[in-house]
């Protein structure tokens, strides 16, 4: 769980209230039913955002605020997956689940929808888009044809749109996303017309004419142009990623977990942080190319 909710000043009252529930029978006797074990997460959340006896720091909360919460344990799940820990996911994968619970929580409070509404719009979205599991008929004229399953799904997520009143390919692409990706989402429903690069050499070329742009603003020193410069390099970068089937947002963790890899080799060779912070730059790169070839011939550089 994100490291500022367990430091929220209710994380012991949490405790308190879920062996209280358990004390008072009100969560059952070890319900196994799923529908069961959901409703026990629910009223753990109804009690902690009651208005007189739950936790002040859960009261407090509205959706913007716990909003950064929800990324974070959405990406701390992509590392439990990436690190190969399956009880980590596990646990990941519950204090993802309980954000949910606690947006439900709060649209409840407000006569929005409840987290059963939640729940239905959901199993009824992905009934609608799998014709070729759910609609025997469908099933029976196309039950090998996975291009007529492919383009069924994105008639009725096309449906979808047309009944929200969305007029525009790009207006569902989340503006919460990591920009990045949100960068991919917008240039695929892009390319769906047309509006495409041909090929991965296009986007080279493109990307070359934007470090032309870069150079320009970094020698006019105006921090916006070069800022809006940089975004335009990285929506070519991540235009290249989606052109190689590579996604942009996963590819620089192998980079990121090398560097550390290289860094904390760099850190042990000098042995201390002081002698680090007193060699010049061409000292630490001539360090940094003696443990790179080093963790390369141990085979721990890939």
């Amino acid at each position: 769980m994100a490291a500022a909710y367990l430091a929220a000043p209710c994380s012991g009252l949490r405790y308190r209230v879920r062996k209280t529930m358990l004390d008072d029978d009100v969560m059952g006797n070890k319900v196994k039913t799923n529908d069961g074990k959901i409703q026990n997460l629910l009223d753990i959340m109804g009690r902690l955002r009651d208005p007189e006896t739950g936790c002040p720091w859960d009261r407090k909360q509205d959706f913007s605020t716990i909003a950064p919460y929800t990324i974070e344990e959405a990406y701390e799940v992509a590392d439990a997956i990436a690190r190969g820990n399956m009880g980590d996911l596990k646990d990941e994968l519950g204090d993802l689940l309980f954000q949910l619970v606690f947006h439900a929580q709060m649209a409840g409070e407000k006569g929005d929808f409840e987290f059963g509404d939640v729940v239905d719009a959901v199993c009824d979205k992905m009934v609608r888009r799998h014709p070729h599991v759910f609609d025997s008929a469908y099933i029976a004229a196309h039950s090998d044809d996975i291009e007529a399953q492919a383009e069924a799904w994105e008639h009725a997520k096309a449906r979808e749109r047309e009944a929200r009143g969305m007029q525009s390919l790009l207006d569902d692409v989340p503006r919460g996303m990591a920009e990045l990706q949100r960068a991919v989402k917008l240039q695929k429903r892009a390319a769906r017309v047309g509006f495409d690069w041909g090929s991965p050499e296009l986007v080279l070329d493109k990307f070359d004419e934007e470090v032309l742009e870069m150079r320009e603003a970094m020698a006019g020193g105006n921090f916006e142009e070069m800022e809006d410069e940089l975004g335009d390099l990285l929506f070519v970068i991540a235009n290249l990623g989606r052109q190689l089937k590579i996604d942009p947002a996963k590819a620089p963790r192998r980079s990121n977990a090398k560097f550390e890899r290289r860094f904390r080799a760099v850190e042990a060779a000098a042995g201390s942080r002081a002698a680090l912070e007193t060699m010049d730059l061409n000292a630490m790169e001539a360090l940094w190319q003696q443990v790179k070839m080093q963790l390369r011939v141990d085979k721990h550089d890939e």
